[in-house]
């Protein structure tokens, strides 16, 4: 994992206080006409604080504008058109946004595409059996979207690639340094008897020596993952821009409590073994789950310590 996107996931960005205007109405709908003649009003900005800002119009169609604040090279509406694009094609049956037009003008770069049905699980309340069908729905979708053709989505060369054992020999110490500097940032203290370098030396043991990797969405949790508020079904997974090519268990290791990344699981393996390389592998996309979550969320951090301590034990 480059630093470049550790960056993204503990949230500190290259230009912080570089101008974000929001775009007027006309200009958002004038370049939606380019694809859908008929795009009438801008109904609503999200401002998440992402990479991308989001203009809904019409209550069915999602415009979405590259910011200029952050402008990571790891971030590209290109690359989640391509990817979305190839999902559409390749597999219809998983429930994604359908790109409708990809463009730059007067420098603005810009994705129109469908809008997903109901809303973001973080956004919602679901629990009990009713989230576990939800997890389990996505983990399925998971296993179709790393299973398609990958040849086309390599040679894009949009994708980047971070799988092999030399790749990931080199990335943990990085992320596992990174990820106890901002608990020592939080005024956490390191709180095993192993320390970081041993961490690290442990999870390099599970590094599998044959290489797997695919395309993966890179945060399948719960901003990106929708249901039905009122079924608590799951309705599909949104935002492929931070995509790129590695080991398919760092999907699945994306939520904080670590009962839900089980169930994820479930789902995944429904249609069968993934192999050695993801078994091998799955630990340690765990144990990055857990220092995240515990340098970043006072919810999660007594829980994920806990199930780290148990991943740890058999390492």
């Amino acid at each position: 994992m480059t630093k470049e996107v550790l960056q993204t996931i503990i949230r500190e960005y290259y230009q912080p206080n570089a101008p974000d205007p929001i775009l007027p109405d006309e200009q958002i709908l004038a370049l939606a006409r380019r694809h859908e003649p008929h795009a009438r009003t801008v109904t609503g900005v999200d401002e998440s604080g992402g990479e991308a800002r989001v203009y809904f119009i019409d209550g069915a169609l999602v415009m979405k504008v590259q910011r200029p604040p952050q402008l990571r090279s790891w971030t590209s509406l290109a690359k989640e058109v391509k990817f979305l694009r190839h999902l559409a094609e390749s597999a219809p049956e998983i429930s994604i946004p359908r790109v409708l037009g990809h463009g730059r003008e007067d420098g603005v770069e810009y994705t129109l595409m469908t809008r997903m049905a109901g809303d973001a699980v973080v956004r919602s309340t679901v629990a009990n059996a009713r989230r576990a069908d939800m997890l389990q729905a996505l983990g399925r979708t998971l296993r179709k979207i790393h299973g398609v053709p990958q040849q086309p989505l390599r040679e894009s060369g949009l994708f980047p690639e971070e799988y092999t054992y030399a790749d990931l020999e080199a990335a943990i110490p990085d992320e596992y340094h990174a990820y106890a500097e901002a608990m020592a940032k939080h005024e956490l203290a390191w709180p095993w008897a192993w320390s970081v370098t041993e961490l690290i030396e442990k999870a390099i043991r599970r590094v599998p020596p044959e290489p797997l990797g695919v395309a993966v969405h890179s945060n399948p949790g719960p901003t990106h993952t929708f249901l039905d508020p009122d079924t608590g079904l799951f309705t599909g997974l949104i935002d492929f821009g931070d995509a790129y090519i590695g080991n398919p268990a760092d999907d699945l290791a994306r939520w904080p409590d670590p009962s839900d990344r089980q169930q994820v699981l479930k789902g995944y393996v429904e249609e069968g073994d993934p192999g050695p390389a993801f078994w091998s592998y799955w630990p340690i996309a765990e144990v990055s789950a857990d220092l995240l979550y515990i340098a970043r969320s006072s919810q999660w951090r007594d829980t994920c310590l806990h199930h780290l301590q148990q991943i740890v034990e058999g390492l």
